[in-house]
């Protein structure tokens, strides 16, 4: 058997977890960059039994699944990934299981708290200044968020989170979703108000909302409009949920402020114009990768792997 463990561009997989015991009954392929393209993947993983990757990095399309005849079994981590194709695993008869981080969402609220910092004291400005032998010439004189408002678009496990972060700042908390009540906004220390009305009033305004055919594109050139001169807009949810198009006409004209994690396509190019606009703070799709979940999702990932090649698959899919 020869097992792949996809998606390591960290370089974390083969510390984060013992691989012993599997390394005894397969071979184990580290695999740190991302394929350059489709033809690239299928290439590289035709020969292998088992893949693992990690959720939202290489995406598996069917056509991608169709060009693997060894696989058998695919262990991914989380529950949910938009860019894999289960159906087309499950018509190929592959067996996929999950393993989970083992939070609540801790780590990626901790990255939108960071991001939201960030932008709004010019960190990673200042910090640039710094190692190019300046001091604070050039600048921008940042902004406190104590007294500010921040809108939370989507108030579940995450938005919660930073809905108590944001109470600890003294900022005042609005939030909507489609099913959002009054009540429960309430008991998450947010005040519930039309999303129209949130993006106006707001002058942060972070994604926490699951991407579904509904929420696609849900903040497009209409939305961006209304929010304020200088607002801060975070997105460490999905890159679908924005039209980036509209966002980055918006960053040019110098109006908006982003902090983003995530991207319409990952890696992000090298020629991207998010990589050289003065109003962004960007990280790699960091959200979730804190050590303890890459310990906890590579450590469950084998024993799913080891559990199916005993004949007995955990954790399954269905």
């Amino acid at each position: 058997m020869r097992v792949a463990v996809l998606d390591d561009w960290q370089g974390v997989a083969e510390s984060a977890a013992d691989w012993s015991a599997l390394r005894a009954r397969a071979e184990v392929v580290f695999f740190h960059e991302a394929f350059a393209s489709e033809d690239d993947a299928a290439a590289q993983l035709a020969d292998f039994d088992i893949l693992m990757p990690m959720r939202e990095r290489t995406p598996f399309p069917e056509s991608l699944i169709a060009r693997l005849p060894k696989l058998k079994f695919f262990a991914m981590t989380g529950k949910r990934a938009g860019a894999i194709d289960f159906a087309a695993l499950a018509k190929r008869q592959v067996v996929t299981s999950y393993s989970l981080d083992g939070g609540n969402g801790e780590a990626t609220a901790e990255l939108t708290l960071g991001l939201m910092l960030a932008a709004a004291r010019a960190i990673p400005a200042a910090d640039a200044a710094i190692r190019a032998g300046g001091f604070q010439a050039g600048v921008p004189a940042g902004t406190q968020l104590a007294g500010k408002t921040l809108g939370l678009i989507g108030l579940g496990r995450l938005g919660s989170l930073m809905a108590r972060y944001a109470a600890a700042l003294n900022m005042n908390v609005l939030a909507w979703s489609p099913n959002l009540t009054a009540e429960r906004a309430a008991a998450a220390g947010a005040r519930f108000v039309p999303r129209d009305e949130l993006l106006a009033q707001a002058d942060v305004v972070s994604l926490h909302i699951v991407l579904a055919p509904t929420t696609k594109g849900m903040i497009g050139a209409r939305e961006l409009g209304l929010m304020k001169t200088g607002a801060i807009l975070i997105n460490t949810s999905r890159a679908p949920l924005v039209d980036e198009a509209a966002l980055i006409a918006e960053l040019r004209a110098g109006r908006l402020v982003a902090a983003l994690d995530v991207y319409d396509r990952e890696p992000l190019p090298a020629d991207h114009p998010l990589r050289h606009l003065p109003n962004t703070v960007l990280t790699p799709h960091l959200g979730y990768g804190a050590i303890e979940a890459f310990r906890s999702f590579y450590s469950q990932g084998i024993e799913n792997v080891l559990a199916f090649l005993d004949g007995a698959p955990i954790r399954l899919l269905t």
